[in-house]
């Protein structure tokens, strides 16, 4: 008897509902929601509570595509080129370096500990060799936890663009294991011909979507975010078409976006970050429907010793290695290399030796999915606990700020921003003259007891006024939550 459509909808709909709920109940204790879905869609498969059999790993590999395709283009709207220029090669050397030694030395121990080839355990290592910021930084936000030394647009960019590597790498040991006559150095050519078309089309794309969106006037607001994805979608599918890395051009993209202004940006932004949390949770609820814990069972034992010397050793060597000719402090790395946080795109990439026929790539899956889990599971509990430790977490003093959207055709940097004036404030009962404030910033509005007052050079600021600030710049709006008595670092 075949199931109906209404059925499957039916399903996924409920599943959708409880992963939402459970994450909203458990997050606040710091369990991530990535580890939440996962354990939520494995109760829902043919072996739990739910007893949903689905064995697709086609469809979860369409799927995990297409989802990392919008993560990855969120995550990139919202990378600030201010923050991130200052550790560029830093976040690249991890992103791409970083990365394939993690894939070269977990592939060198898995070879020494299991009865995997050389090929099968590279490829297993390389499934495994990028990080997901998603977990990461949910937990830091819960937490209001700030880190140090720049530290958090670092992870942020190497979470961004690690996985364009990672899928090279494990698409290139999958051809060499299925082509045994193939060179590896085959492969070398290949790689910078991928990343600079991907590179190159994320840049050309990135300009192009920033002035297609302005110049289109579309009648209807709702059709911007349907422009736009279709733009998204258009960029990977036409890199991998030339032979370019697609997902690296989706990040690239969005962050040429990102990082000028665009009618819309700031609804199209919020869009984008509701967009990325359902794929991820369409994501990690299907790719726990498709595991059946019965099968891991056997790999408990070798998964557990993988995912520790992972942890332990492969992680802090490509990160020590990676950040050799940087100035970092060992607290700087060593907290980096806890954050080598895996998520769902390992167990994605997991799908592609299992379609493309490798032999072994069962057991590699179910391998990585147990690294997935002890990585969530270990490091994803106890990230704010290690940044204490190490004495790089702090509380985030930055106000959180409210940002409006502002419909300009143009490539301005103006941002209004919503600030409340502290209770104990010093700038209280003083005129907005006498507050001397940076000349490119401009109080244009003010919310007093839900009354709206239009201010002038003479207007006095009261206790938990809302001022709606105009700036040019970070610069100028650091000053002025420092002139209203905010703590910035």
């Amino acid at each position: 008897m075949g199931v109906a459509f209404e059925d499957i909808l039916l399903a996924s709909s409920i599943l959708l509902f409880i992963s939402i709920l459970i994450s909203k109940s458990l997050g606040r204790f710091g369990v991530p929601a990535l580890l939440l879905f996962l354990a939520v869609g494995m109760l829902a498969g043919s072996e739990g509570l739910g007893k949903i059999y689905y064995n697709d790993p086609q469809t979860a590999q369409s799927l995990g595509t297409i989802a990392l395709t919008f993560i990855l283009f969120s995550g990139g709207l919202d990378t600030r080129w201010e923050s991130t220029k200052p550790i560029l090669w830093r976040g690249v050397v991890l992103a791409t370096i970083g990365v394939f030694i993690t894939a070269i030395a977990l592939g060198g121990f898995v070879y020494l500990v299991t009865d995997l080839t050389i090929l099968e355990s590279l490829l297993l290592g390389s499934i495994v060799s990028s990080t997901d910021a998603a977990a990461v930084f949910s937990i830091l936000r819960s937490k209001n936890i700030g880190l140090k030394n720049n530290l958090r647009p670092t992870l942020e960019l190497e979470s961004g663009s690690n996985d364009p590597m990672a899928y090279f790498l494990t698409i290139s040991f999958t051809f060499l294991i299925l082509n045994p006559e193939a060179s590896i150095w085959q492969l070398v050519p290949m790689f910078f011909t991928q990343m600079s078309i991907g590179a190159v089309s994320g840049i050309a794309m990135g300009r192009i979507m920033g002035w297609v969106i302005n110049r289109i006037k579309l009648e209807q607001e709702g059709l911007y975010p349907a422009l736009t994805m279709a733009m998204v979608i258009f960029t990977y599918a036409f890199t991998n078409l030339i032979n370019g890395n697609g997902f690296l051009a989706v990040y690239v993209a969005a962050v040429m976006l990102g990082n000028r202004n665009f009618i819309h940006k700031r609804s199209l932004t919020k869009f984008y970050d509701g967009v990325a949390w359902l794929m991820q949770i369409l994501m990690f609820l299907t790719l726990g429907l498709l595991v059946f814990p019965s099968q891991m069972v056997p790999v408990l034992g070798v998964g557990l010793l993988i995912s520790l010397f992972l942890i332990i050793v492969a992680r802090p060597l490509s990160v020590f290695l990676s950040l050799a000719f940087f100035k970092n402090t060992i607290q700087d790395k060593l907290y980096v290399s806890w954050v080598g946080l895996r998520g769902a795109v390992p167990i994605v990439f997991a799908t592609y030796p299992m379609l493309a026929g490798v032999e072994r790539s069962g057991m590699i899956f179910n391998i990585v999915f147990f690294i997935v889990l002890t990585s969530v599971m270990v490091q994803g509990t106890t990230l704010a606990l290690v940044a204490k430790w190490l004495n790089l977490g702090e509380r985030d003093k930055r106000l959180k700020k409210h940002q409006f959207d502002l419909e300009m055709e143009y490539d301005l940097k103006n941002e209004l921003t919503e600030i409340e004036v502290p209770k104990n404030s010093p700038a209280i009962g003083k005129t907005l003259v006498d507050l001397h404030f940076p000349k490119g910033a401009l109080i244009v509005l003010i919310n007093r007891s839900k009354k709206f007052v239009t201010p002038n050079g003479a207007t006095i600021l009261e206790p938990n006024d809302i001022l709606f600030v105009m700036t040019d710049n970070d610069d100028e709006l650091v000053k002025v939550n420092e002139l209203l008595g905010y703590e910035v670092e």
